[in-house]
């Protein structure tokens, strides 16, 4: 069994140059992965600065830690300017980009229904499956013309493409088995949070886990990247580093590989006590 790799959850509420410095010390601390969540606003949270400007400033302020979307949120951006954004930071931090994607929040507070319409959950997730076939394209085909129910690109050129091959790598976040299949079929990564109703977190991620792993046996490949994004629920993950590597090891047994941590957020629901982050980095962490 090895134990998970850990990221930080970053928050896009301050300006640069002051907004780099968490990012850096997100390298500093030894934090493989950097994440951002791509909204408007977050739950009625303003400022909220733009996820793919943030990732870009973040890659030039740092050169080990990977950095990527927690998740792209096909509410308000249409796949052809988001597969040129994504190739650009790809770029500008040398191949450091994963690409989350999701079928959008449901909650007006955010981005839901911004730009008019409020989707069904079937019609929400039918948006979700046609945005991630037409990136992937987008992503990895020479050029690209697509002519779906939601989205149209035409003779789109992909040249030069992505500093990674065949494409930057995507992390999938999707609990029911549509999710899940486009998990199987395009996804590097997978991610979930232990939040659901019905069982305790660790049982949610377990047969969460056991419904991917079919999605993935009929698609006849496999999700590497097992990402598990905490702060939704009562477990304690930075009470203490003791804490965090129980829960941790648990987690590991279920084959979970990514630990994603928020950001300690004074005056929020993710309050946490600075040093007991910061020792979890120095013992989990890839410090060099």
């Amino acid at each position: 069994m090895t134990a998970p790799r850990i990221g930080a959850v970053m928050w896009p509420m301050r300006s640069w140059p002051e907004a780099g410095e968490p990012w850096r010390r997100a390298e500093d601390l030894g934090f493989r992965h950097a994440w951002v969540y791509d909204h408007i606003a977050w739950r009625g949270t303003t400022p909220w600065y733009d996820a793919y400007t943030t990732l870009a400033a973040a890659a030039a302020v740092t050169s080990r830690v990977r950095i990527g979307t927690l998740v792209t949120s096909p509410n308000f951006r249409h796949p052809v300017p988001t597969a040129h954004a994504i190739k650009t930071i790809d770029h500008v931090s040398g191949g450091r980009l994963t690409v989350g994607v999701g079928a959008g929040g449901t909650r007006r507070a955010s981005d839901a229904g911004i730009l008019g319409g409020d989707w069904t959950p079937g019609e929400r997730a039918s948006r979700f499956a046609e945005w991630v076939e037409l990136l992937d394209r987008l992503l990895t085909d020479p050029e690209t013309s697509f002519e779906g129910e939601y989205y149209t690109a035409r003779e789109v050129v992909q040249e030069p493409g992505c500093v990674q091959r065949p494409r930057v790598p995507f992390v999938i976040a999707g609990d029911g088995p549509r999710g899940m299949r486009l998990a199987a079929r395009y996804g590097t990564g997978w991610v979930t949070s232990a939040h659901g109703e019905g069982d305790e977190p660790y049982g949610i991620v377990r047969s969460r886990l056991e419904a991917l792993r079919a999605a993935c046996d009929a698609e006849g490949r496999r999700v590497d990247d097992l990402v598990l994004l905490t702060g939704f629920n009562e477990e304690p993950w930075l009470e203490s580093t003791g804490a965090f590597a129980d829960l941790a090891g648990r987690y590991a047994e279920l084959g979970i590989t990514e630990i994603a941590l928020h950001w300690p957020r004074p005056g929020s629901p993710f309050e946490a006590d600075m040093k007991v982050f910061e020792a979890i980095a120095a013992e989990h962490g890839e410090a060099r």
